[in-house]
């Protein structure tokens, strides 16, 4: 029996409490929040589950095996710091901190302490991106020529991060897990429209070894919700539209031949083929998540998204919150 604490139980910290608490051999031992009303609701739910307002009390207790960390971004590295050292493993939601010391800091005292360090992001394990990313390594699409990304909505309005840092590193971290690359270049632009100096439009440019492209475009102020990737090929073209019920995935058998123009009797040809839907075991996302790390603490493997993932992703974050602010491209080193 694994027995676990969530920290945190505010915006995503219920979803993570439902997800945990429904999993065979997962012992809820507490959650832990400064909010004691908001907590006490949560908590009247799970009768099993005890509250605490003191972190220390979790740390102290040695039947905790792990502790997971759904707490705003600034509080992460203190709390996940202090849990390593404890000898607790730890899943903390995305992103693993604000400054790249502290994420370097958690990773030396993961390894130090032996404890498993896995990072929140969910993209990585939604079936459609196992799928896509096994279609891209195959050369189904062919070679890879874009990916494209957005992620639009009405709300919801955030006053401690700006866009970026709440809806980019989901796009970040999936793109460079579909192309198993690090970005060279990052290039951002965005608006803040509603509250002074925090942006709630904004446009990513990630130039990728290869002459790949990434374009992420995430803001709070769109008409509709999407969700969707689109990664074009020299092959063919793929849509991952995660607002629809199923058929999540569509394969698109069209490309334009690469082709030096001659005359314009000789143009490069556009091929447009059928549409084919592969098959995909659709689960939920955070399902799949949470069962990882739970697998990854009874074996003591290497998350997929472990803290030098959750490190890569944030230097690109910290480079788009620089080119932002400085209205220029920002190279990776």
């Amino acid at each position: 029996m694994i027995k676990i604490a969530l920290v945190g139980i505010g915006y995503w910290g219920p979803n993570l409490l439902r997800t945990f608490i429904s999993l065979p051999g997962i012992d809820v031992r507490f959650i832990c929040d400064k909010n004691k009303q908001l907590a006490a609701k949560i908590g009247f739910s799970y009768p099993t589950v005890d509250f605490s307002t003191d972190y220390n009390q979790i740390l102290a207790d040695k039947d905790i095996d792990a502790i997971v960390i759904s707490t705003p971004g600034v509080t992460h590295y203190a709390i996940a710091k202090a849990a390593l050292t404890a000898g607790k493993d730890v899943f903390v939601e995305k992103p693993i901190t604000l400054k790249l010391k502290e994420a370097e800091n958690l990773l030396k005292a993961a390894q130090k302490n032996k404890r498993i360090l896995m990072v929140g992001h969910l993209l990585e394990y939604h079936p459609v991106t196992v799928k896509l990313k096994a279609l891209i390594e195959k050369k189904t699409l062919g070679d890879v020529y874009y990916i494209e990304s957005r992620r639009l909505n009405l709300g919801k309005i955030r006053r401690e991060e700006n866009v970026i840092w709440s809806l980019a590193t989901h796009d970040i971290a999936m793109m460079m897990f579909l192309l198993g690359k690090t970005p060279i270049s990052v290039e951002a632009n965005g608006g803040s429209y509603i509250q002074k100096r925090v942006e709630d439009l904004a446009f990513i440019t990630l130039q990728f070894p290869g002459n790949i492209l990434g374009h992420i475009s995430v803001n709070w102020l769109s008409p509709r919700k999407i969700r969707e990737i689109t990664v074009v090929g020299s092959k063919k073209m793929a849509i991952f539209d995660d607002m629809v019920h199923d058929e999540k995935l569509k394969i698109w058998n069209q490309y334009q031949e690469k082709k030096r123009f001659v005359d314009y009797s000789h143009l490069p040809k556009l091929k447009f083929g059928s549409i084919s839907i592969p098959r995909v075991k659709l689960e939920e996302p955070l399902k799949l998540e949470c069962e990882h790390f739970i697998e990854c603490v009874k074996s003591r493997k290497q998350p997929r998204s472990d803290g030098s993932d959750g490190l890569r992703v944030l230097k690109i974050l910290m480079a788009a919150q620089e080119s932002l602010e400085k209205r220029r491209v920002v190279k990776i080193v």
